[in-house]
């Protein structure tokens, strides 16, 4: 349809404008942030440089509702103050109809930030986050010590002192093997464990079984059953904005299965998918609140923009927070501002001018 694509060719410009501002805005943000700490490093400029432009991804997943708040929301400001609607109206089309192509451009873009984030955004966070600390001489490692992990549905219960990420070594190994009633059946304890691949390769293990009324050692020959993945015990040393949606997944459930608390990780993984879902949010704000304005179109729109996406993340910032801390249930604190600011943005949709 004619007015569809004339709709999407007003929109796409101020969006790729807006994107650039906002992405800027952000990348400054962090860069003047730890300015003060790369200038006491004595870190070069090429590699500071560096650190921003791993940032840069990250940056757009943030700008991204943002962007499409004010790209909108200022579009129909424009179409109204030209008076150009008017003319839409009196043809009989539904203000919905209109700005269908707008709504389609959210739910796409909800579909692309969910799977940007996942495949772009987490794996350079993370180079960013490496860099960053390397150049300012902080010590990080995805390397786990005190590590308790429950396997295969609990019939083996790991203990590890250490684990060595980088040469998949398990350091101080006991593994506490139970029958199905729960009931001890055997203890493993070995100085170190390699994976091979497979399975762990236990050096110099000991089991111990009991035997009448005492506990007998003996020689561990095979050790193929213990194939527990070395994932599992990194991690619990990583962090969840590190880690793709599936892992953080795997994170709770290895979180619930070593008795461990997982509140904070569940969190964050439904937020994972929450996130994805603000700029179809944004998008109906936007409809509804793009006409409202007759005069001064860029600064009220720009700030009307400014003040739902500010509300939305103070909102958003404050339920995660109290879901982290075990206030409020994590799916609640992940979608709770979603659906209101939806409810809001159809309250809106509905006493707009048409």
């Amino acid at each position: 349809m004619i007015l569809d694509r004339y709709l999407v060719k007003q929109f796409i410009p101020i969006f790729i404008i807006a994107s650039l501002m906002f992405v800027m805005i952000i990348i400054l943000l962090d860069l003047f942030t730890n300015l003060w700490r790369y200038l006491n490093n004595q870190v070069p400029i090429k590699e500071i440089l560096t650190v921003s432009y791993y940032y840069i991804p990250k940056s757009f997943s943030y700008a991204l509702p943002v962007s499409l708040l004010f790209a909108a929301a200022y579009t129909l400001g424009d179409l109204y103050g030209r008076n150009e609607l008017t003319s839409i109206f009196s043809s009989g089309i539904p203000f919905f109809r209109f700005t269908l192509p707008l709504v389609i451009i959210g739910v796409a873009a909800s579909f692309f930030a969910f799977n940007f984030d996942d495949k772009v955004v987490i794996p350079t966070l993370k180079t960013k986050n490496d860099m960053a600390r390397r150049l300012l001489h902080q010590s990080a490692t995805e390397s786990n010590s005190d590590i308790v992990i429950k396997a295969k549905g609990g019939a083996l219960i790991y203990s590890v002192d250490y684990y060595d990420y980088k040469q998949f070594i398990l350091n101080g190994l006991s593994i506490v093997e139970q029958n199905e009633d729960g009931s001890f059946e055997s203890l493993v304890r070995t100085p170190k464990a390699t994976w091979n691949g497979e399975y762990w390769e236990l050096t110099d293990a000991v089991v111990y079984k009991w035997n009448e009324d005492f506990l007998r050692a003996s020689a561990l020959e095979n050790t193929t059953a213990y194939s527990e993945s070395p994932d599992t015990f990194r991690r619990n040393a990583a962090k969840p904005e590190e880690l793709s949606a599936k892992e953080v997944g795997f994170l709770v459930n290895d979180l619930k299965n070593a008795g461990l608390p997982f509140i904070s990780a569940q969190s964050d993984y439904y937020h994972r998918y929450s996130f994805s879902a603000v700029s179809f949010i944004v998008m109906i704000l936007s409809i509804s609140m793009g006409g409202r304005f007759r005069k001064n179109i860029l600064l009220m729109t720009l700030l009307s923009s400014l003040a739902a996406a500010v509300v939305f993340y103070v909102m958003e910032m404050l339920t995660m927070m109290m879901a982290r801390l075990g206030y409020i249930p994590p799916f609640m604190g992940a979608w709770f501002p979603v659906l209101t600011f939806l409810i809001l943005g159809a309250l809106l949709l509905r006493s707009a001018k048409t």
